[in-house]
């Protein structure tokens, strides 16, 4: 049998041709904890520990879907996001870095108990179960179209132990609100043109749901104007508006906001410095 080390060795060099020798070493880690529990210290440690032959085919076979670009977060259905064990399918978009800063951003900005919230497009829930752990006391509406991937977010809520309201809803269709009852409305809906095809990773383009990717190139805007619509009579006067956004179209989303008659728009940079995050509020009067 081939010990850890020989085995390790073996993944970084299958591995890094491909995925470069950083992320090599990362997907590394994620196989060994999944598989054998073992934390990095244990690959350091154990180094001379002989591997089985059943981990070890278990271990090729995962490379071998590595290697024709599938996530590794697909191939064990499991993501981290905001430092919590998340399920994700193919269903369900993988939760970004980026999406963890629009998270913090609203717990760092509301610090009050008891805020209504709703979660547009919620996907695997990432982001609604992170309000729901991060937030004192919130109220949390998450809708989506896709029964699969409120599945997936049913299940996350429950393995959180948190308490979410889940609906089958379609975000271009949002119903007219008679009053107004949410504190905040956030999204991080399709919002890559269908011309930036081109510039995208294939693990993305091949595994994961089109229709949470991308948007027409002629209306690339079409979810964030039915949700800043609906937001204009469901936000509460003085409600927060926060949408994840593509850099590209940062200027025209501002026009958006300011268009719909929103104060206070704030276009937020990401840790790359790429123009990722738009906040914005509905005025107290007008």
């Amino acid at each position: 049998m081939a010990t850890l080390k020989e085995i390790s060795d073996n993944i970084i060099s299958a591995l890094s041709p491909k995925y470069g020798q950083r992320e090599a070493q990362w997907i590394l880690r994620i196989i060994f904890e999944q598989l054998k529990n073992y934390s990095t210290v244990d690959l350091i440690i154990r180094k001379d520990e002989p591997i089985s032959d059943f981990i070890s085919t278990k271990i090729n076979a995962i490379l071998e879907r590595l290697l024709n670009n599938e996530p590794i977060q697909y191939i064990f259905s499991s993501a981290r996001f905001c430092g919590h064990t998340l399920k994700v399918t193919p269903a369900t978009l993988i939760p970004r870095p980026e999406t963890e800063e629009l998270v913090d951003l609203i717990i760092k900005n509301h610090p009050q108990p008891d805020l209504r919230i709703l979660d547009v497009g919620t996907g695997s829930g990432c982001i609604a179960c992170a309000l729901a752990r991060g937030l004192k006391f919130p109220i949390i509406d998450a809708i989506d179209l896709s029964e699969k991937a409120l599945d997936v977010a049913r299940e996350n809520a429950s393995n959180l132990k948190v308490k979410i309201n889940f609906a089958t809803q379609d975000a271009l269709s949002l119903p007219d609100e008679s009053s107004p009852i949410y504190d905040i409305i956030v999204s991080n809906p399709p919002y890559i043109a269908y011309k930036e095809q081109s510039t995208m990773q294939p693990n993305v383009l091949k595994y994961e749901p089109w229709t949470a990717l991308f948007v027409p190139n002629n209306d690339p805007l079409k979810f964030y104007r039915a949700i800043a619509i609906y937001g204009s009579t469901a936000l509460k006067p003085g409600g927060y508006l926060y949408f994840e956004i593509n850099p590209i179209f940062s200027t025209e989303m501002k026009d958006l906001m300011f268009s719909l008659n929103y104060d206070d728009i704030n276009i937020i940079p990401d840790m790359q410095g790429n123009n990722r995050i738009l906040s914005a509020i509905k005025p107290t009067t007008r």
